[in-house]
């Protein structure tokens, strides 16, 4: 029964993980950076990352000025020969900016990684974002490396429709998996009891999956391990 349950909670908290994680976090995938950037920006360009600055003109404004929801596109080098695309995600200053990207960092040493609201430092000689630093995860701080960038590719009133869709489609299945895991422990530690029910005992009621855990966790075993 013990294993059980911990078997249960363990699906429950990638439920929440999933949750409150950047939109392609919801499924086991491996992410490449150009599909990732394209559903949670809305601009619809397609192909390799270094082909999206020369693909924007005459369909997306593009400039050298970082904007919430634009996607700073990188210039191909020696150990990135087909580029790079970003979200940006917030604009800190005229030279920090925070980025969601995908297939960046090695992460538990597996690339395909989705990183939310990491930092990116403009370092270019003239502040025009023709150069960058980016946070590294293994190291836990930005890369040593410089990387050259061919600017920031803006958001239209039709790729903002675009993203808006792609995150309420992936937070209604992100919600629909919380919502099993949440199901499946219920009946797993207290049978006939409906999820509703223990919610309504939580302490914390903003935090329904934390609420269900903690329930969880409180049941004694009734069965030999």
């Amino acid at each position: 029964m013990l294993k059980r349950t911990r078997t249960v909670i363990g699906s429950l908290a990638a439920a929440a993980v999933m949750t409150l994680a950047p939109i392609g976090a919801i499924a086991d995938t491996y992410w490449q950076c150009v599909p990732f950037a394209r559903l949670i920006s809305g601009i619809q360009i397609f192909g390799d990352a270094y082909t999206w600055w020369k693909q924007a003109p005459g369909r997306y404004e593009t400039g050298f000025s970082p904007k919430t929801g634009a996607v700073l596109c990188f210039k191909p080098t020696g150990k990135m020969t087909l580029g790079h695309v970003a979200v940006v995600s917030q604009v800190l200053t005229d030279r920090v900016i925070q980025i969601t990207h995908a297939n960046w960092s090695r992460i538990g040493g597996t690339r395909g990684q989705i990183e939310k609201d990491v930092t990116v430092i403009d370092v270019s000689p003239k502040g025009d974002w023709s150069t960058v630093k980016v946070w590294y995860d293994p190291v836990r701080d930005l890369g040593s490396t410089t990387y050259p960038t061919y600017g920031f590719i803006y958001q239209d009133a039709q790729a903002i429709r675009v993203a808006n869709s792609g995150f309420n489609a992936a937070q209604n299945a992100a919600i629909a998996m919380a919502q099993s895991a949440a199901s499946q422990v219920v009946s797993t530690v207290r049978p006939g009891a409906g999820p509703l029910a223990m919610l309504g005992q939580a302490a914390d009621s903003t935090d329904r999956i934390a609420a269900l855990i903690q329930a969880a966790l409180s049941q004694p075993s009734t069965e030999q391990k």
